[in-house]
């Protein structure tokens, strides 16, 4: 089927087109920038399948052309969304809200088959109990991603035939641009890791890249699927880094609140003019301390995926990292080629 993929120059967008186009589906791709879209589609490993695929060239806060482009597809897959986690600024809620209403309102108008949604599990946290399930009630963050979030996820779910992917936080090799984890992975890595109470759930790209493509099959009705990942403490996850690299990496242990503290000045020196590299905000800092293990089993049972082992993701990742020039050969140890 012809499936419209909004954020197609994104880290998910770009893998998740390359994975629905091995599956046989035919991907348009929404994007604003065609260059941009270029280099991330072949980061994602566009050559594995060398098809050259229709573009539609808006900005999802454009209701007419975001319309123009769904009437000329099946289905399709919204994966734009803008990341304000590690604070570079963005427009959260022109993408997040305004932007989501343009692409789901009008592909259930179309009576688009199926309609996919990727949300994400941060719209659960500071979760409820000690495991998120796909049933869990959504979270009152104090972010201003969180809330955007939670926003467009009320919204998707008051339309009809929507199915809402929530995956958590993702590594893997081809981001465009380092965001969220990643970004946090080469911190750690350089900088050291701050040891503090919670964890994270460490996805694939590839992996979310593959459920998703298993989504689209018409006439399934709306479905919710979680796929958290691997839940790791932050010292678990560290420990990891040190094992693959065979470099014993820095570690501070901090109580939550120095974390939230620590958050906060750096947020205040960089809304100052202050260049400060590393990627703790104080929006980060409350998920990373509250973050659970989430329930995967049911989303992967009925999608027929299986996660590859963590171990394998990071330390793809760190190769990555080092290939684009994010890390240097010295910093991954014996993961340097």
């Amino acid at each position: 089927m012809r499936v419209l993929v909004t954020g197609a120059s994104g880290f998910v967008g770009a893998h998740a087109a390359v994975a629905l186009a091995e599956a046989g589906h035919e991907p348009h791709l929404l994007v604003r920038d065609p260059a941009k879209a270029a280099r991330s589609l072949a980061g994602a490993g566009l050559g594995r399948t060398g098809a050259s695929w229709p573009q539609h060239r808006a900005d999802i806060r454009d209701a007419a052309a975001v319309r123009d482009a769904l009437e000329r597809c099946d289905a399709v897959l919204h994966a734009a969304a803008d990341m304000g986690v590690t604070g570079h600024g963005a427009d959260l809620r022109g993408s997040n809200v305004v932007g989501l209403r343009n692409v789901l309102d009008q592909a259930v108008e179309l009576r688009l088959d199926p309609v996919v949604h990727v949300s994400t599990v941060a719209v659960f946290v500071p979760p409820a109990g000690p495991v998120i399930t796909a049933g869990s009630p959504l979270a009152g963050p104090r972010n201003a991603y969180g809330r955007s979030k939670v926003e467009g996820e009320r919204h998707a779910r008051s339309l009809d035939g929507v199915t809402i992917v929530y995956p958590g936080g993702l590594l893997g090799p081809g981001q465009p641009r380092l965001d969220a984890l990643n970004e946090g992975i080469r911190a750690g890595t350089r900088s050291g890791w701050p040891i503090v109470p919670g964890g994270v759930c460490v996805l694939d790209v590839r992996d979310l890249a593959e459920a998703l493509a298993r989504c689209f099959t018409p006439g399934q009705g709306a479905r919710r699927h979680l796929i958290g990942g691997h839940f790791l403490t932050w010292a678990e996850l560290a420990a990891l880094c040190a094992e693959l690299t065979g470099r014993r990496g820095r570690a501070y242990r901090l109580p939550a609140g120095l974390l939230r503290g620590a958050a906060a000045a750096l947020d205040g020196a960089k809304a100052l003019g202050a260049r400060i590299a590393y990627p703790l905000t104080r929006d980060a800092a409350e998920i990373m301390l509250t973050m659970v293990p989430t329930d995967d089993a049911p989303a992967l049972e009925a999608l027929g995926v299986t996660l590859r082992p963590v171990r394998d993701t990071v330390s793809d990742t760190l190769r990555w990292l080092c290939a684009e020039g994010h890390l240097d050969r010295r910093e991954i140890g014996r993961l340097s080629p």
